[in-house]
C-alpha cells in the first residue's frame, strides 16, 4: 500500500432551492448508487470559492451563490493509502436550475434534486449530510470514513 504525501482537499456544494438539493452521481459508467453533493478537487493558487464555483459549472452547469461552511467530512481508502478532507458549503442557484451534465472528466452522470426525506432515503455519502444541510448552526465534523461504492 502507498499512502499519500498529504491528503487531498475538495469542496463541494449543497445547492438548496425550493426545499430541495442537488445531488449528483459521480461513479463513472453507473458502478455504483451512491450519491454526493456537487463538487470537486481544490486547485491550487484558486480560492475555495473559486474552486468550488469551477467545479459546480463543470459537472451541473450551474451558477452558484456560495453560502456559509456546514460540514467538514474526510474519508479515506486504507487499501490505496488515499485520504480526502472534504469542505461542504451551503449555496443557492445564481440563475436558472436546468441542468447540464457536461462534466469534462466524465465522472458525473446522474443529478437529482431531493427532499430532506429524500434524501435519507437515497444511499449516499457523508452519513451526516441529511442532517447537517439543514441544521442551523456552525459547522459540523463527520470523522473518517472509509470509500465504498
Amino acid at each position: 500500500m502507498s499512502v499519500a504525501a498529504h491528503p487531498r482537499l475538495a469542496v463541494r456544494a449543497a445547492i438548496l432551492h425550493q426545499a430541495r438539493v442537488l445531488m449528483v452521481n459521480a461513479y463513472p459508467d453507473r458502478m455504483s448508487d451512491l450519491w454526493c453533493l456537487p463538487g470537486g478537487g481544490v486547485e491550487p493558487a484558486q480560492s475555495l470559492h473559486d474552486n468550488l464555483v469551477r467545479e459546480v459549472a463543470e459537472e451541473t452547469g450551474l451558477s452558484i451563490r456560495i453560502g456559509a461552511l456546514f460540514l467538514v467530512n474526510e474519508f479515506h481508502d486504507p487499501t490505496r493509502g488515499f485520504h480526502q478532507i472534504e469542505l461542504h458549503f451551503r449555496a443557492t442557484p445564481d440563475g436558472p436550475t436546468d441542468l447540464s451534465l457536461k462534466d469534462p472528466e466524465g465522472v458525473v452522470n446522474r443529478a437529482r434534486w431531493v427532499t430532506q426525506d429524500d434524501l435519507r432515503r437515497l444511499r449516499h455519502k457523508p452519513d451526516a449530510l441529511a442532517d447537517a444541510i439543514w441544521s442551523p448552526g456552525g459547522a459540523h465534523y463527520d470523522r473518517l470514513e472509509t470509500i465504498v461504492l
